[in-house]
């Protein structure tokens, strides 16, 4: 029983961690540096605003692979519970959306989405809500795989396994 529920936790938390990783990616990548749109941190000089880009790429990447070292030995060990690691990593990768979007831009004001557009609140509500509809995937595989482990046993032939 111990085991089962470390199993839950790290099938939900290790993809978490894997989804704010992923989703800081993309971030850095299409957004600083394809589209050039912003810095992590853009209240000081165009060098300070790409040290700050190195520092957040830095963060990612740890994230991803101490993320993927530890998604492999949770499959190894074979506690893996696959509903349970895709709802992490929805929650993960919304939750580092709306982080972003709400305490970064907006408290903070590390920076802004886009600097050279008038209306930017349409900006602002489709980043936040990017990040809101990534939690709401995540919440809905959490309640699958609960409604699946209160559920009665399944066999391989079930439709619904």
């Amino acid at each position: 029983m111990q085991r089962e529920r470390s199993g839950e936790r790290r099938s939900f938390w290790v993809p978490f961690l894997i989804g704010v990783g992923v989703i800081a990616a993309v971030d850095e990548i299409v957004f600083h540096q394809l589209l050039a749109w912003h810095h992590f941190y853009d209240r000081a000089t165009p060098l300070v605003g790409l040290i700050s880009d190195g520092f957040l790429h830095a963060a990612e990447l740890l994230a991803l692979v101490a993320g993927f070292m530890m998604f492999s030995r949770l499959r190894q060990q074979g506690e893996l519970q696959v509903l349970r690691a895709w709802a992490g990593f929805f929650i993960g990768g919304g939750v580092f959306q709306l982080f972003d979007g709400i305490v970064d831009h907006k408290l903070l004001r590390l920076h802004q989405i886009r600097y050279d557009v008038d209306n930017l609140l349409l900006y602002d509500l489709l980043w936040n809500f990017s990040g809101a509809l990534l939690i709401l995937v995540g919440v809905i595989c959490w309640r699958r795989a609960q409604c699946e482990a209160s559920g009665p046993p399944r066999r391989h032939g079930d439709a619904r396994y």
